[in-house]
């Protein structure tokens, strides 16, 4: 589907800020909860989860704090999913110094739905700068097949959003393959709107990947969004079909643009869905129906199904069936990231076939 580099030794190499997540147990709402589950976690890493527990090599870029036991955990978290990383340590200097972010997350249950509040006061992710990585020897010596990263790095902190420029513009120049999520945070944009504006049209205008909804083209790009209106599946599905092809001619560099659908009928049942268009080529899963046990991080979960199709050579349709198939898997685990056992689990999700297998 997408030519790539040989000689990589990396499948996906993926600049992120990592943090923890705490997450209630038993489904119940964080602000009445008293035992918490503790999870390493990042948009951009859960999108590598998937090639790194099928056995592809995946290497993270972040930045850790000095002698932090949260440092510590997260180290050992990724190490357990088979991932390689490096990146500088800063010394969190006093109790107000650096810190590694929180993301505080319950999964909703029945006709309550989930909330989510990220605390990102002194990150330390926000101080990522490509002066504390080799890429001469990343991206040429060892190499990457794709380069992920998401419009959440890229607009965490002006140095975040050159870190993830000259990143893009590292990993062109070694013959590697990028992945822009869009992933638009209106927060993150308040006030720097010209300045995230021009960095993100340079990181698409060098991407082979392009992922993101309607809004997201419209916010990041300032792609004119769909005529299409309505509310019903088969509108929305048109809309972003007839809006794509916009993205294509200011956007020509890339080859493969990519969103999710879905409808929620309560927080543990959803309609699951996906478009994917590659050259004049669109694939479409109409929203099927799925249970859900935590739906967040099913869409880096789909993203990560998604990529590691492109890495193993298949076409648009079964890259899309299969990153179909990821997302539903991550939404029935707590973790917001999918592990899957390997590629016979998902294609028996995307079968429908639940039964138990011994």
């Amino acid at each position: 589907m997408i030519e790539l580099r040989s000689d990589a030794k990396y499948s996906l190499i993926i600049p992120t800020s990592m943090g923890i997540r705490l997450t209630p147990v038993d489904h119940q709402p964080f602000h009445c909860s008293d035992t918490f589950k503790m999870q390493a976690t990042s948009a951009e890493s859960n999108v590598g989860s998937v090639s790194s527990f099928l056995g592809l090599p995946v290497k993270i870029l972040t930045a850790f704090v000095e002698a932090s036991p949260v440092a510590r955990f997260i180290k050992d978290d990724l190490a357990r999913r088979h991932m390689d990383f490096e990146g500088p340590e800063f010394v969190q200097d006093n109790p107000w110094g650096v810190r590694h972010q929180i993301n505080m997350a319950d999964s909703g249950w029945g006709s309550r739905g989930p909330r989510v509040q990220n605390d990102r006061a002194g990150e330390v992710g926000r101080k990522l700068n490509v002066k504390d990585f080799d890429l001469d020897r990343i991206f040429g010596d060892e190499g990457a097949k794709i380069v992920h990263m998401s419009g959440l790095i890229a607009a965490l902190s002006e140095e975040t959003s050159q870190f993830c420029l000259e990143i893009a513009r590292a990993a062109k120049k070694h013959n590697a393959r990028i992945s822009f999520d869009l992933n638009h945070r209106a927060s993150f944009w308040v006030g720097r709107e010209d300045e995230l504006s021009a960095a993100f049209k340079e990181i698409a205008s060098l991407s082979d990947i392009l992922i993101g909804n309607e809004e997201d083209f419209q916010l990041c790009l300032d792609i004119e969004g769909p005529e299409a209106g309505g509310k019903d599946i088969g509108a929305k599905i048109d809309g972003f079909k007839e809006m794509i092809g916009r993205v294509k001619k200011e956007y020509s560099g890339a080859t493969l643009f990519a969103t999710t659908l879905r409808e929620v009928e309560t927080a543990n049942h959803h309609h699951w869905g996906a478009i994917v268009s590659h050259g004049s080529e669109f694939v479409v899963v109409e929203p099927r129906s799925i249970g859900v046990y935590d739906r967040i991080g099913g869409g880096d979960g789909f993203v990560g199904g998604l990529l590691y199709g492109v890495l193993k050579g298949w076409d648009a349709e079964k890259a899309t069936q299969f990153g179909w198939a990821t997302g539903a898997l991550a939404a029935t685990m707590w973790t917001d990231y999918g592990q899957p056992a390997d590629e016979d689990q998902v294609w028996s999700i995307w079968k429908g076939n639940a039964r138990v297998q011994r």
